[in-house]
């Protein structure tokens, strides 16, 4: 794994410590969805269920990079922009920690956005505001750093998910018909899985 992205390097180093949960947890939802289905012959639509299963991992993973406590830093910082001004831009901490946390609350925003059906920014606004301080307040009870920058960047974070959801919405409503049913959606996710084996399969020891 050498020569990764700072980005991508973080986002394996996540996946590579929390996989024994996330595929325990995978493995339980699985097995009870397809338990329910089966018994009270409920509608399983395989994209759906997927696109689920990626929030649910994904705020595992989220769980694990805001509060883990490895080589973190501790104090606090109340004024804005001091901190993400500090790094040099291009350099690895700037990457980390400025693109990082912005790029961290994107699925946020997206998935956030597509739960709440929102249609404007500020329906999103305050609900990424109080998950990014709440986040930012446990990690000061732990030991580390509350940063308002943190939190600055995670809500821009989520503003960019917000408008890749209306952008992907807009799309979606002009595809034609045919792009547009369960078929295809169902056969990008197993597009989207093959992607994911590729990219993560030495982790379940595939060797790719």
């Amino acid at each position: 794994m050498k020569n990764l992205s700072p980005f991508y390097e973080t986002f394996y180093a996540a996946i590579n410590s929390t996989w024994p949960m996330l595929t325990l947890f995978a493995v339980i939802l699985i097995t009870l969805k397809l338990s329910r289905v089966f018994i009270n012959k409920d509608k399983f639509i395989f994209y759906k269920e997927f696109y689920n299963l990626l929030f649910i991992i994904y705020i595992l993973l989220l769980y694990h990079l805001l509060l883990s406590t490895e080589n973190a830093a501790s104090g606090m910082n109340l004024v804005p922009f001091r901190e993400m001004t500090r790094y040099s831009i291009g350099s690895k901490a700037f990457f980390y920690n400025v693109i990082g946390n912005i790029a961290l609350f994107i699925p946020f925003g997206y998935f956030v956005s597509d739960y709440l059906k929102a249609k404007e920014i500020h329906h999103i606004l305050l609900v990424s505001i109080l998950i990014s301080l709440t986040a930012e307040l446990i990690q000061f009870k732990i030991g580390r750093a509350f940063d308002i920058d943190d939190i600055i960047l995670n809500v821009l974070g989520s503003i960019i998910g917000f408008m890749v959801y209306i952008s992907v919405r807009a799309v979606k409503n002009h595809l034609p018909d045919f792009l547009q049913n369960n078929i295809f959606y169902n056969l990008l996710a197993i597009l989207v899985i093959i992607i994911l084996i590729v990219l993560f399969g030495n982790i379940w020891g595939f060797y790719i």
